[in-house]
């Protein structure tokens, strides 16, 4: 298995690298090992709800909680000019907390830590207290509840840049969602490679051009690695 394994790296690495238009598509799973839980996973949210338990504790508050390596591996990624963008459907903040350009990410159900114009979309951060955007329009909390539209520029982006790919990376998403789990779809049509990495089966799998079960931390930073040494970037 371990040989396995480190032969689909190799190809990622390699996809990544021949790739002009790389696109990353991140969901819940990429925040559980920053103690987050995920929603479907093994003891995700919804996963131990449908079992009669009650959701496992957080170790510590939101705001405390900290980027972990696959984080880490996509913000590297930007900096090697291998992320054109990257989709979200996390509420967390880890990715801007990590370094990841706000001009490279959709954030499709928003920000704990940003409010949104209602009028212009334009978000800032809650911490500055206001409750007025520049424009005059009134600023709420940028988290999608259920049965909320998703905001519409954040929502083009994605659909845009999915359309643009020609490598997609699904990490940590089981991709059932809507309208969010359409964008691998969009990217397939487009002509993308998709590649899945994600504990658990997806509707995308038997499309997927190559699959991970394997957990994140174990993909990407070693990924990240392999993709440094085709560059000639040798650590």
């Amino acid at each position: 298995m371990k040989n396995d394994l480190d032969r689909r790296i190799s190809i990622l690495a390699r996809w990544i690298h021949e790739a002009s238009y790389p696109v990353y598509f991140a969901g819940a799973g990429i925040s559980t090992d920053s103690g987050i839980p995920d929603y479907r996973g093994p003891d995700g949210l919804w996963t131990r709800r449908d079992r009669g338990l009650a959701p496992k504790p957080m170790s510590k508050p939101w705001d405390q909680v900290a980027p972990n390596p696959g984080h880490c591996a996509l913000v590297d990624l930007q900096n090697l000019g291998k992320l054109r963008f990257l989709i979200s459907q996390n509420v967390d903040n880890l990715h801007l907390k990590s370094g990841i350009r706000q001009d490279l990410l959709a954030e499709l159900h928003g920000n704990m830590a940003l409010l949104r114009c209602t009028r212009c979309e334009e978000t800032l951060p809650r911490a500055e207290g206001s409750d007025v955007c520049r424009c005059g329009g009134r600023l709420k909390s940028s988290i999608v509840d259920f049965g909320d539209a998703l905001p519409h520029r954040d929502l083009n982006s994605a659909f845009t840049h999915s359309r643009r790919s020609d490598l997609f990376v699904v990490v940590g998403s089981s991709l059932v969602v809507t309208p969010a789990a359409n964008m691998p779809m969009e990217a397939l049509r487009s002509g993308a490679k998709l590649v899945i990495i994600n504990k658990g089966e997806t509707p995308f799998d038997s499309s997927a051009h190559l699959r991970f079960d394997e957990p994140i931390s174990s993909v990407l930073p070693r990924t990240v690695r392999q993709l440094k040494r085709l560059m000639g970037m040798f650590e």
